[in-house]
């Protein structure tokens, strides 16, 4: 069986180069790897990678199985192999899975060169400018690994004009400031950020430029949040990510933070952590975070 040309086509425009219809070549984050066939035991590092695996309904066998978030818990079950952690893998438990395909990024990244010697192995890390774009990237990569290219094209459709729904109510809403708390401490997150593309992408206005791009964001006090008094605060709570809890509220409930017009005006969206912190670039965990910012400007 051939492929056509309008398939070969459209996996080269996807970054996918193919020998024959079970062989493609995928370039990504740390290079290329060829691919014999439809990969059917799949381990990934990568929790954006298990979020965009679920929503088109592609199982895998092995996963790290801390931090997986609730909506995902039937991956902590004894169906799934435990195969370390995101940082430390258990290679010992991976060679006995034998995998046709191992996924890492972000935080696994590092373990690329060890994990290609067991099988191959893609880098999907999302990072940096251009977050819908890289995305948009690595979920098309998916659906063309396990041809599932009509569902994403679906999502991503569905993405897109939420985006723009979500740019258009930016355009009119005034200035906003994200925040990350964490151990009764607050860093504060700008253009170009680890968080940035509420900004960047979705056009938010910021209520200040000036913030440090950095990946555990600026260190501010609660003098700052209310000197800049942006019209809308977006919080993430990194205890709650990683643990269970409700500490942002706590920490944020002050006389300081009460004056701000975001807090009166009812203006302050407690994110959901898990996605914006531990699950970031997945399809399903993208959109509800779009969604969690658009429904913010609705108010």
């Amino acid at each position: 069986m051939r492929m056509s040309a309008l398939a070969a086509t459209g996996l080269l425009a996807a970054g996918l180069t193919t020998a024959s219809l079970a062989e493609m070549t995928i370039e990504h984050a740390q290079g290329t790897t060829t691919l014999d066939a439809t990969p059917e035991t799949v381990v990934t590092f990568d929790i954006a990678s298990l979020d965009t695996l679920d929503t088109l309904g592609i199982d895998v066998a092995g996963l790290p199985q801390d931090f997986v978030p609730e909506r995902l818990s039937k991956y902590r079950g004894d169906d799934y192999t435990n195969v370390g952690s995101l940082f430390e893998p258990d290679f010992e438990t991976l060679a006995a899975l034998q995998p046709d395909l191992i996924i890492v990024a972000n935080r696994s990244s590092a373990a690329y060169d060890d994990l290609s010697k067991i099988a191959p192995t893609i880098d999907m890390t999302v990072w940096g400018a251009g977050y819908l774009d890289q995305l948009r990237d690595r979920v098309t990569t998916l659906g063309e690994i396990f041809s599932h290219q009509n569902d994403v094209a679906e999502h991503l459709s569905e993405l897109d004009a939420n985006v723009e729904a979500t740019r258009e109510l930016a355009a009119d809403a005034g200035t906003a400031l994200i925040i990350l708390t964490s151990g009764g401490r607050i860093s504060a997150y700008g253009p170009g950020s680890r968080f940035g593309w509420l900004h960047d992408e979705l056009g938010v206005k910021p209520v200040i430029e000036d913030v440090e791009a950095a990946t555990h964001g600026d260190p501010v006090s609660f003098e700052f949040l209310l000197d800049t008094n942006p019209d809308y605060l977006f919080v993430i709570d990194r205890d709650s990510a990683i643990n269970a809890g409700d500490a942002a509220r706590a920490t944020l409930d002050n006389d300081l933070v009460q004056q701000m017009d975001a807090v009166k005006n009812d203006r302050v969206t407690y994110l959901d952590s898990v996605n914006w912190y531990i699950v970031m670039s997945g399809l399903t965990a993208t959109s509800e975070m779009v969604n969690e910012v658009k429904t913010a400007l609705e108010r």
